[in-house]
């Protein structure tokens, strides 16, 4: 198929990006980066946005710096941008790891990170990313600027605060402290598939003791989520086998699985067990 009839625009600036996407907003107008998720769903016809608002001629939104603190991400900066050699450090470890998860390369050549988080999939793993460690995401419009937490961000399948005339201009992560650890793991049917269950762990070694565990959990519930209890089981205790597969079911319990197949709940304690055993260098 081939989609509905649409408008095209592509401004050249932020401010005249917002100013077309809030005369647009009503006609179920879209921003256009990647594309990657976008573009699917309109060849299906299962999206008909009267307006495509591309951003792409912005210069501004292809940020990416470490300032401050965090990492900035501007709207246009592409999957295949994130890790090394462009972000360094633990989280750069962590992103590049990660990045080779999503989809296939055509894919993180183009696809972006705010377009990802701003589709909201529950399988994305860059939401997940983005819940784990506590990113924030900086909304705009014409009306004015906006922060909004990563768990207050993603709100259920494919649905976020964003408001329609609101645009992601930006993503802060959090750089990790040096010396932190990471691991990664995600199950799905194929390389390239959706992921069915995920999880990150990351944490620092003082002593031989974990300290500033996060732990983080995808593609089970309808959103991404961190679980701090299972991050209170982790706080002050050396890593082992025995303790992370603990910890891990005692996260089973309250976790509300998006379907009712049994298996999503074992894929999820695999996950977290081998996320955690990545992290400490265990054997999984």
């Amino acid at each position: 198929m081939k989609p509905a009839a649409f408008r095209y625009h592509a401004p050249r600036t932020e401010e005249e990006a917002l100013a077309i996407l809030a005369a647009v907003a009503p006609e179920d107008g879209r921003i256009l980066a990647g594309g990657q998720s976008l573009m699917p769903t309109m060849a299906f016809r299962m999206a008909r946005p009267a307006h495509l608002v591309d951003i792409n001629g912005v210069a501004a939104f292809g940020l990416l710096a470490a300032e401050g603190g965090v990492l900035r991400i501007g709207p246009c900066v592409r999957h295949a941008m994130l890790g090394a050699p462009l972000v360094g450090g633990p989280l750069g470890a962590l992103l590049g790891t990660v990045r080779r998860h999503i989809a296939h390369l055509p894919i993180r050549t183009r696809g972006t990170f705010c377009g990802s988080l701003a589709h909201a999939d529950p399988a994305s793993e860059w939401c997940l990313v983005s819940a784990t460690l506590g990113a924030e995401m900086v909304l705009r419009s014409v009306g004015g600027t906006r922060r909004v937490a990563a768990a207050e961000f993603f709100q259920g399948i494919m649905t976020t605060a964003l408001a329609a005339d609101e645009m992601l201009v930006e993503a802060r992560l959090p750089l990790l402290a040096e010396g932190t650890r990471s691991g990664f793991y995600e199950f799905s049917r194929r390389p390239g598939d959706f992921a069915q269950a995920m999880a990150i762990a990351t944490f620092t070694l003082d002593g031989g003791v974990m300290s500033a565990p996060r732990l983080g959990l995808g593609g089970v519930e309808d959103r991404p989520c961190r679980l701090p209890a299972a991050e209170a089981m982790l706080d002050g205790q050396p890593p082992s086998a025995a303790l992370f597969a603990a910890v891990a079911a005692a996260a089973l319990p309250g976790l509300v699985p998006m379907t009712d197949d049994p298996h999503r709940l074992r894929l999820a304690e695999t996950a977290i067990i081998r996320a955690l055993s990545r992290a400490a260098g265990l054997p999984e």
